[in-house]
């Protein structure tokens, strides 16, 4: 165990050192932000392009893989939504926001980093196969939850579905994350290789998106201040660094992925929640502190949590 907890500690010092810098001032909160798109509009993609443009996929089919997950992240939404709606009496708007922080793993600027570390290149193959719909799926299936809570709570007229997929899908196509993704795909059938001086470049600046990521998320964290619904958040956090990797673990299994795959989304899963469900909060103006509360509980619980899956997978 401590061997694990010795490679997954640095994960979160390199947070805790974002979260310092920004917190004492050391960098300003304009930094945080620059690293931030520099990781997601730059380093990440290259660090994803340059996986898949590489891979031996030999004939693995990423169905299992995304079942295994999207089913897991379906059942830990279901009870965070009911915990929320039924045992705390909140409106359905929040019941979404406590599903969708319970679910939304932070795989881009924490998942990805940590699976480098631990599993290596086999479990990014798997995490960049995630990120090919994750991001899409998650944003979809909460706008729409939400569109439909909002008319319920606030009530007035909802947009269609054909409405919401057109503007989601439009930011998409800009998306670097998905563009990196494909361009490497396309690479890999088509058998194209970089030059030798670009490839140096490519790899230096993908070898850049672990620590720069961990760092601007740290740096981000000063935004997110634990406040309000405390009861919901806690339970929210545990829902997540619990109960969305266990279920993972045993999808998985049923479904005989490999253990390098496993592995990767088990860990993927267990990191803190990502920012995407505070910022549908803000886009309805609901949850706000709920989801902002569980972003930080779960990162500041998260050494212990994600070291338990750690250890239990090695």
């Amino acid at each position: 165990m401590s061997s694990v907890f010795v490679n997954v500690v640095p994960v979160f010092v390199l947070i805790l050192i974002g979260w310092m810098s920004a917190k004492t001032g050391i960098l300003k909160e304009e930094t945080g932000d620059a690293l931030g798109e520099f990781v997601f509009k730059i380093a990440v993609p290259m660090l994803i392009f340059r996986t898949l443009a590489d891979a031996h996929f030999e004939g693995a089919s990423p169905f299992r893989l995304w079942a295994a997950y999207f089913l897991a992240v379906a059942v830990t939404w279901t009870v965070g939504h009911l915990i929320a709606t039924r045992i705390f009496r909140r409106d359905a708007k929040v019941g979404v926001i406590a599903g969708m922080s319970a679910s939304f793993a932070n795989n881009v600027f924490i998942g990805l980093p940590l699976v480098a570390h631990i599993v290596g290149k086999d479990g990014l193959v798997a995490i960049s196969i995630l990120l090919a719909i994750h991001l899409p799926l998650m944003m979809v299936a909460g706008t729409i939850l939400m569109e439909g809570a909002a008319s319920k709570v606030d009530g007035g007229e909802k947009r269609s579905i054909p409405a919401i997929l057109m503007q989601i899908g439009s930011n998409l196509a800009r998306n670097p994350l998905v563009i990196g993704l494909f361009v490497g795909v396309a690479f890999n059938l088509l058998g194209l290789h970089l030059p030798q001086a670009v490839a140096v470049v490519v790899d230096q600046i993908s070898a850049a998106a672990s620590p720069v990521a961990l760092i601007s998320i740290g740096m981000a964290l000063t935004k997110y201040p634990i406040r309000g619904d405390i009861g919901l958040s806690g339970m929210s956090a545990v829902l997540k660094l619990t109960l969305l990797p266990a279920v993972v673990f045993l999808m998985s299994h049923l479904l005989g992925l490999p253990q390098d795959w496993t592995a990767a989304l088990v860990l993927t899963s267990s990191v803190p929640t990502g920012i995407n469900a505070w910022l549908i909060a803000q886009r309805f103006r609901s949850g706000h502190s709920l989801a902002a509360s569980v972003i930080s509980i779960t990162t500041a619980f998260g050494v212990i949590t994600v070291s338990f899956w750690a250890w239990l997978l090695s």
